[in-house]
This record gives C-alpha cells, structure tokens and sequence, in this order.
C-alpha cells in the first residue's frame, strides 16, 4: 500500500522525535520472521522500552538526519527494522540480541550509540552495558567498600580480644 505524502511526513517526524531523545539505536535484518514472531519482538520493545519500527530506508534517512544518529545513513539497504533505546543505552541491543538467540532471521546490521556507527558484531558489548538501576547498585557498592573495611577493621581489636578470653575460657574448662 503507498503512502501520500502527509501519511510519509508523519512517519518522519515520529522516527525523528524517537531518535532526538533515543540512547542507542539498532538496525536489524528481519526477512523471514512471520507475523506472529515479529508480534512478539514488538510486544517484548514494548514492555522494554524501546522504540521499535519497520521504516522504508529513504524516510528512515531523512528521519535522523540532524541526530546522533545520522552515522546509520550510508548503511541503510535492504528490509530494516529500527530499534531506539529510550531508557538505558543496552535495552535495544539486549531486546535484539535476546530475540535473535531464538531466531536465527533476525540479523544485526547496524549499531549507533553517541554519533558513531559500530559493526554488527558490536551488539553483544552493548548489551552487556548495565541498566540505570544495575549501574547506581554498582556505584554504591564501590562507594560503601571503604566505609566497611574501615568499619571492619575498628572492630577487629575488639572481636580478637573477645576470641581470645572464649579461648582462655574452653582451656581452663578442659584443664
């Protein structure tokens, strides 16, 4: 079905406004997946946060343009779906890399995250990327580390002292 030209404009404001405020977007090849897998890819997006769009490429170009995102460009070819990362930057990359461990069509073509285009192959590091929640756990444990070796280590005169009277004590009960 063709699209006028109010029904295309739309399409790129929406995709522009995702990218505008998107952390990382993904570029995948999905030729073969049926109606009801690429149902399920949408539904998992969703409750995921991320953006996720099948965009004819010339309207998905004109849409970045202008964003961090106008390094995907020149790699735009072929059947694509769009994926953007609207809360964390690794959400895109582990919705893909997730879907695909169970689908074998779906291809990473094309990784972008900060203004720089990365190869498909990159898609495993940048879903390693903790999530906001993971990164502030990681960030208070290496912050209360010191306070609790410090605290550790005013205790200890106290706990060896006390070790050394149950030691005393158990001698003489079995002296």
């Amino acid at each position: 079905m063709a699209l006028n030209i109010e029904q295309k404009k739309a399409i790129v404001t929406d995709v522009a406004e995702v990218a505008k405020s998107a952390h990382s977007a993904i570029a995948a090849e999905y030729i073969g997946l049926s109606v009801a897998e690429m149902t399920d890819l949408r539904a998992r997006a969703r409750s995921s946060g991320v953006y996720l769009r099948v965009v004819k490429n010339t309207l998905a170009r004109r849409a970045v343009q202008g964003t961090e995102f106008e390094c995907m460009g020149d790699g735009m070819l072929g059947p694509l779906l769009y994926a953007f990362s609207m809360q964390d930057p690794g959400g895109a990359a582990r919705l893909i890399k997730d879907f695909a461990k169970d689908h074998d069509k779906l291809s990473t073509k094309l990784v972008a995250i900060g203004g720089d285009l990365y190869p498909a192959e990159e898609l495993q590091r940048l879903a390693d990327l903790p999530t906001y929640d993971q990164a502030v756990a990681m960030l208070m444990g290496v912050m209360k580390a010191p306070i609790e070796k410090f605290v550790r280590t005013l205790a200890e005169p106290h706990t060896k002292m006390v070790r050394t009277f149950a030691a005393v004590r158990d001698q003489k009960q079995a002296g």
